[in-house]
């Protein structure tokens, strides 16, 4: 009897038909099914983050050399054969795939995108490898240097990770580009999706592919070198070397194969070009440049002599800010991106992470004006002006406000995690170090702790630098704060920094974006699912600007230097009042009183745009009238609730974490039904101490005797502890406190078995709950 397909599930559909009909053409090891192609965008909700499903595609086929060639889409036969295509091609072009299928489990529909010709195929139908290989060839005029560079595999071993799927693409397009002669190409890639591991991948299969023997990685900071050898390319440590013109033999450096080397070990003091001296002008087949945006295309810098010189070799670009400026112009040099992927891209994909902005206005934000005649502390007396956050720091200093800013990092950390790694970028090194001074005072209690709770990292600090490496290593616990100035705004791998406070004045939409691109690393297993932003300039005010993750525009101005200005204080360093003051005015605390006026918290999506600007008090209270109602309602509902537990996770999935809320109220020692009452219906709040006490003062025990009070006694106990979520569980009777009462099944027949036990913790709870 013929099985009757409408009554089939999708998951049946492939089982029987789609998947059979696949592998009867496919070796079964080149089809991947249920492949993850993004992670799953990370939401903000409340104070609590949670992931959305990951984008799956049903099946994607591959060479035998690895390579995704077609992914198909299935749907159950209650849909037309053609139903999945739209979703199959929208998948097929995120992976730059040449064929997109859709079926139901009677035959395929194949969109090609090559020709756009999209047709009905029999179920037995289905193309082989070497039938759509030969197509993808054909169809797409590829040269024999495209088709070898396409057959070399990405290098994937134990302990590595296969790419992910725009980080294919960003290779698989760079390559394509220089098998068809293109000699300068931009790749845009947001910061923390990783351009040191896709260049790598250029690298190592150029090189298999016979196109690229000597490499250059050039990059202007030591740590980035540093990086890039220690961690994505390693597997090449045999033939790298890392360029040091004061020790290197001119007669051997020649030697290597993959070469880093800073602008700087290129330059001598002078600017004398050593360069020409370690190489000849068609030495490198292959140079990528690593944060290009930072003046590597200007016409006069030492960056773009270097490439000049090395005119023949093929030279990559890798950035994550192509926007033009007056300093820089990535489009002008490189051309077009050969691919771009950006930030709002990979936090719409989960492979970024999210973040809430903290606005903090000061009394002094919108103005301060001295008093007539008023001295600053060397005693002299202060320009008679309206300052504001333009000036604080470029060209005056308010003792006061450094301690406040200090004040409100220091409340935010005591208030959620005090070891939340946060970077503090400042308007100067001296502000840096104002800054680290300020911060150390408000955390005395973890400076005893930890010496380097608080440092200052910037260029002219040599203790500060030697602790970049604990600071953004994910094992080291410390340093936990670092200030800077401009240090830490760019290339720096910061894993698990979680709080970034922008105390520094930002106009530029580049360095704005590199900025933040500091905490946009996700690690969503080990707790960073988001990160904090906290703005004491109205920096973030740069979200709601066009070019906030927008199209790359070449500026016109490039090359006579106008356009876009670096940051800058009261119009410029020296407030546009003909240049920086020899001394700023140094204000004492006692001379301009700094407060908070105002902190807002606001949720942004990936366009810049403003999704909510709360209190989080607010939303919580907000959700809990919400779900439960009024005060009468809510005290009904906890005590029908079986378990409590119940309550929390019915606000959880509103996005309010009760415990975690507690604690940023300082209210850890609360009860969730009293934490409940004092937020969303204005009750006086009783801590666990004082509900236990109570319980004893209405001699609620005296119903038990023997053993049996003294296990809820001990519960009682344990709940001042714990909280009513934790002594509900039977696993808290395998607590310690417990073992002399036995087993938990022994504890059980203390009150007749299970169930009594149940009862008794029930009429507990119960007793726990009453007013007076």
């Amino acid at each position: 009897m013929e099985t009757d397909k409408s009554l089939l599930s999708e998951e049946d559909i492939k089982h029987r038909y789609i998947t059979p009909a696949l592998e009867r053409v496919w070796p079964a090891s080149d089809i991947r099914m249920e492949l993850a192609i993004t992670a799953g965008r990370v939401n903000i909700k409340g104070n609590m983050e949670a992931r959305e499903r990951p984008k799956f595609a049903d099946y994607v086929l591959y060479t035998e050399s690895g390579h995704p060639l077609a992914v198909v889409e299935a749907k159950d036969n209650n849909h037309t054969i053609s139903f999945g295509m739209q979703q199959a091609k929208a998948y097929a072009q995120m992976m730059d795939l040449p064929f997109a299928y859709s079926s139901n489990g009677d035959g395929f529909v194949e969109y090609d995108f090559l020709t756009g010709i999209e047709c009905e195929l029999s179920l037995d139908a289905f193309p082989t490898p070497a039938e759509l290989i030969a197509r993808f060839k054909e169809e797409g005029h590829l040269t024999e240097e495209q088709v070898r560079v396409i057959e070399q595999p990405f290098y994937v071993s134990e302990g590595t990770f296969a790419p992910r799927y725009y980080q294919r693409v960003a290779v698989d397009r760079t390559l394509d580009a220089i098998a068809r002669g293109q000699k300068r190409l931009l790749l845009v890639m947001a910061t923390g999706t990783g351009k040191t591991y896709t260049a790598f991948q250029i690298i190592y299969r150029l090189r298999k592919a016979g196109l690229g023997k000597k490499i250059l990685y050039l990059a202007d900071r030591n740590i980035l070198v540093d990086q890039s050898i220690q961690q994505d390319f390693r597997p090449l440590a045999s033939v790298i070397h890392k360029v040091n013109y004061a020790s290197d033999d001119r007669t051997t450096i020649t030697s290597y194969e993959v070469y880093f080397s800073l602008y700087q070990q290129l330059f001598g003091e002078n600017d004398e070009e050593r360069f020409r001296e370690l190489f000849r002008p068609d030495f490198f087949d292959l140079i990528v440049v690593d944060e290009c945006h930072r003046g590597s295309a200007k016409a006069d810098s030492r960056w773009r002599k270097i490439l000049d010189y090395f005119d023949t070799a093929i030279q990559i670009g890798m950035t994550a800010t192509p926007k033009e400026t007056a300093y820089v112009s990535n489009i002008d040099y490189f051309g077009e991106p050969v691919y771009t992927y950006s930030l709002r891209q990979g936090i719409d994909d989960g492979f970024l992470a999210p973040f809430r902005v903290i606005n903090v206005q000061m009394n002094i934000g919108e103005g301060w004006r001295p008093c007539k005649g008023q001295r600053d502390f060397f005693g002299r007396e202060i320009e008679d002006r309206v300052y504001n956050n333009t000036d604080y720091d470029y060209n005056i200093v308010l003792e006061d406000r450094i301690r406040e800013v200090a004040a409100r990092i220091t409340n935010y950390l005591l208030h959620t995690d005090r070891m939340a790694k946060t970077i503090v970028f400042c308007a100067d090194e001296a502000a840096a170090e104002r800054m680290r001074h300020a911060l150390a005072q408000q955390n005395a209690d973890m400076m005893k702790k930890y010496p380097n709770y608080v440092v200052r990292i910037t260029g002219s600090d040599p203790y500060g630098k030697s602790q970049l490496g604990y600071f953004i290593s994910v094992a080291s616990p410390t340093p936990v704060i670092a200030t800077t100035s401009q240090l830490l705004s760019t290339g720096v791998d910061c894993k698990m920094v979680r709080l970034i406070v922008l105390d520094e004045n930002i106009t530029s939409m580049t360095m704005f974006k590199q900025i933040i691109g500091r905490g946009t690393r996700l690690r969503y297993d080990e707790g960073k699912r988001s990160f904090v932003i906290m703005d004491f300039r109205g920096v973030t005010r740069l979200f709601a600007d066009p070019d906030w993750d927008g199209p790359i525009i070449e500026d016109p101005g490039f090359e006579s230097g106008e356009g876009e200005g670096k940051p800058t204080g009261g119009g410029g360093k020296g407030g546009g009042r003909g240049g920086e003051p020899a001394v700023k005015p140094f204000v004492r605390a006692d001379g301009c009183k700094v407060y908070t006026v105002q902190e807002t918290i606001a949720v942004y999506d990936t366009d810049g745009k403003l999704l909510k600007q709360e209190n989080v008090i607010d939303y919580t209270k907000e959700n809990i009238l919400e779900q439960f109602g009024d005060l009468h309602r809510f005290i009904h509902e906890w005590n029908a609730a079986e378990k409590k537990q119940a309550i929390a996770d019915a606000l959880a999935t509103r996005g309010v974490d009760l415990d975690k809320l507690k604690h940023a109220m300082k209210m850890d020692d609360v009860d969730d039904f009293d934490f409940i009452c004092h937020v969303a219906y204005d009750q006086k709040p009783l801590t666990r101490r004082e509900r236990a006490e109570g319980v004893r003062r209405r001699d609620f025990l005296s119903r038990y005797s023997g053993a049996a009070r003294a296990v809820l006694e001990t519960l009682l106990e344990s709940y001042k502890d714990l909280g009513i979520k934790n002594i509900e569980k039977t696993d808290v009777l395998r607590m310690k406190d417990f073992q002399k009462f036995g087993t938990p099944e022994h504890i059980g027949k203390l009150f007749n078995g299970k169930k009594g036990y149940e009862e008794a913790v029930r009429a507990l709870e119960q007793e726990l709950y009453k007013a007076g």
